[in-house]
């Protein structure tokens, strides 16, 4: 019996955080669109990356930097790698121009961004951008330097919570009443 009550408890448990937790929606070229939101808005938004993306750039062996991102000996050469996992949280910085997001998963550093933009080929949502996509892998700049993506990041999207990113505000109050005078 106390086995079925602590099953219990923990199944409430499970439930309220899952309600609690967002539920996100993919951010389509259509959703832009229609909320026509401004930089300013787009700035108020939390963005969610939907898919892993690895980063990964060889380092030269003249090269002595010490870098944030890990540093792997990959068949004798010298290999940093910078992953973004799912799901985690970015903003937007800035627009280079129509259908393009700059945006940001860390706190640090002014050019640790990736540019998504909307993909046909992934019903309009916002995909990673890459300068060049070849048949495994593509070309990003992030920090001030070119690093290759595999193949597959070319599906990783933005998220959101569309709840929370819509512009559409509620002015909600209840009334109390109203007695007369005596």
């Amino acid at each position: 019996m106390k086995n079925l009550s602590v099953l219990a408890f923990l199944a409430v448990i499970v439930l309220c955080f899952s309600s609690c937790s967002p539920k996100l929606t993919p951010f389509t070229q259509d959703l832009y669109q229609e909320n026509k939101w401004t930089e300013n808005e787009l700035s108020q938004i939390q963005f969610y990356l939907s898919e892993d993306i690895m980063l990964f750039r060889q380092i030269g062996t003249d090269t002595t930097e010490i870098v944030e991102g890990e540093i792997n000996i990959i068949n004798g050469k010298e290999v940093e790698e910078i992953v973004i996992p799912k799901g985690t949280p970015g903003v937007f910085l800035f627009s280079p121009s129509a259908n393009q997001l700059a945006i940001s998963f860390e706190s640090e550093g002014e050019e640790r961004f990736l540019m998504f933009g909307p993909n046909p080929n992934a019903s309009n949502r916002f995909t990673l951008l890459a300068k060049a996509w070849g048949r495994e892998n593509g070309v990003v700049r992030y920090d001030g330097k070119e690093y290759e993506v595999s193949f597959t990041d070319a599906f990783a999207s933005l998220l959101v919570d569309l709840k929370r990113a819509s512009k559409n505000d509620m002015d909600s109050r209840k009334a109390v009443g109203r007695k007369i005078s005596k």
